[in-house]
């Protein structure tokens, strides 16, 4: 970290959405659209970093009522600025082994890839509102018949402990993949994370670690608190984030993002 907490003040916030800006139905709390747009009036760079595909953002700054900006999607493969969107670094991997793997083992579950801009194409519908964009089904063989920036694996029918210890014995090498709170996978390139992209959209932006603070509540969130200059977790967050965090907020229940963004203000 650059310096004390309170004389530090970030160049740029990286923002979490689901669990940090809204809740589990997508709610956001006025207290912190409020917090969030008085950041960005403030001159602070204000960048949403997200597990969530190009729509999934759009949505949240929509929400938020941000009309421009940069974005770190899909846990970092994708980098990109809006509004109009534009691309600016998209990693793909191969993701065919690691998807026969978790199907060999869970083989009613169901499979997402992003389509990059646009949204998913599937296996089988998912259930209502956990992914967003357009839906297209495919066979299994065409949706890994080549590279994408990320895949997600859902089982609703088995319990998130069952699902998680089949995940765990499996190991899928070569990839970065983080396990959700419920029976959700999400399997991305090798080495790339929240905190990748971030580095890639800092280097473009002349900004380093050290001047970001990022926030988040998730285990797709640890590497980003670990490398930013600030990281703070959320109230409810996994042992494994608070671990890494340098400091603890209220819970999303507790407009904790607001509390954090005050600060700065």
């Amino acid at each position: 970290m650059s310096g004390p907490v309170d004389v530090w003040r970030p160049r740029l916030v990286a923002l979490d959405v689901d669990g940090t800006i809204v809740d589990g139905t997508n709610t956001l709390a006025p207290a912190v659209r409020e917090a969030v747009r008085a950041v960005r009036d403030a001159g602070i760079e204000t960048v949403i970093s997200t597990g969530r595909a190009i729509p999934g953002v759009i949505d949240t700054t929509d929400q938020l009522g941000l009309e421009h900006g940069y974005a770190v999607a899909s846990n970092g493969s994708v980098v990109f600025s809006y509004a109009p969107v534009e691309v600016m670094q998209a990693v793909t991997f191969d993701a065919s082994t690691a998807v026969r793997e978790v199907l060999e083992h869970v083989p009613d579950a169901l499979v997402a890839v992003e389509d990059l801009g646009r949204g998913f194409r599937l296996n089988r519908p998912f259930p209502e509102s956990e992914i967003n964009g357009s839906m297209t089904l495919q066979s299994i063989d065409e949706l890994i018949a080549e590279p994408v920036t990320r895949v997600v694996i859902r089982a609703p029918d088995h319990s998130t402990e069952e699902f998680h210890a089949i995940v765990a014995k499996l190991g899928l090498a070569d990839t970065n993949y983080y396990i959700g709170y419920t029976s959700w996978l999400d399997i991305a390139p090798k080495g790339v994370s929240k905190a990748s992209g971030l580095a890639y959209l800092c280097g473009h932006l002349g900004l380093t670690s050290d001047d970001v603070l990022a926030v988040g509540d998730g285990n797709n969130d640890v590497e980003m608190l670990a490398w930013a200059g600030h990281g703070v977790a959320m109230g409810q967050a996994p042992p494994a984030l608070l671990e890494v965090a340098d400091e603890v907020t209220g819970s999303i229940d507790e407009d904790g993002l607001a509390a954090i963004l005050q600060r700065y203000l």
